[in-house]
């Protein structure tokens, strides 16, 4: 709760990071690294936890919900980890949430014939929103 959060491709300020996410071009998570740029990232939910039946290449938004999903919704639950409270709602979450994220950032088409994933809101549309309007006389796209 107390991390400071660090907008940067510059490399000397990554290696400094102690999570780095989305930038940097490197997946490593025994230290931190959750990037999904580079050309060999192939990784899936699937390739990640077997378990988990999703193929959906990940972003790194993916990255992050497969490492830390279940703890993070452990900890607001007050449940265990393994509870079936805990990963019903971390299998509903990544299938009609985070599923999408991966597939519009990796440009994967929803579908071609039968649908790859559920297209149950539109985040692209939403984040557009916070951009500021054409006729905003601050145009300064960090505000939002």
């Amino acid at each position: 709760q107390d991390a400071e959060v660090v907008r940067t491709r510059n490399p000397q300020h990554l290696a400094k990071c102690d999570v780095v996410v989305d930038v940097g071009g490197e997946y490593d998570p025994e230290r931190h690294r959750y990037d999904h740029h580079q050309r060999s990232f192939t990784q899936s939910m699937q390739s990640l936890r077997p378990d988990k039946p999703w193929r959906t290449k990940l972003s790194s938004a993916g990255l992050v919900y497969c490492h830390f999903g279940s703890q993070i919704l452990a900890e607001l639950l007050g449940q265990p980890e393994d509870s079936p409270v805990v990963t019903a709602l971390y299998d509903k979450l990544y299938e009609n949430f985070v599923e999408e994220i991966d597939a519009v950032d990796n440009g994967i088409a929803q579908a071609e014939g039968e649908p790859r994933y559920t297209l149950s809101t539109s985040l692209s549309v939403r984040v557009s929103h916070l951009n500021p309007r054409w006729n905003d006389p601050d145009q300064d796209p960090e505000v939002g």
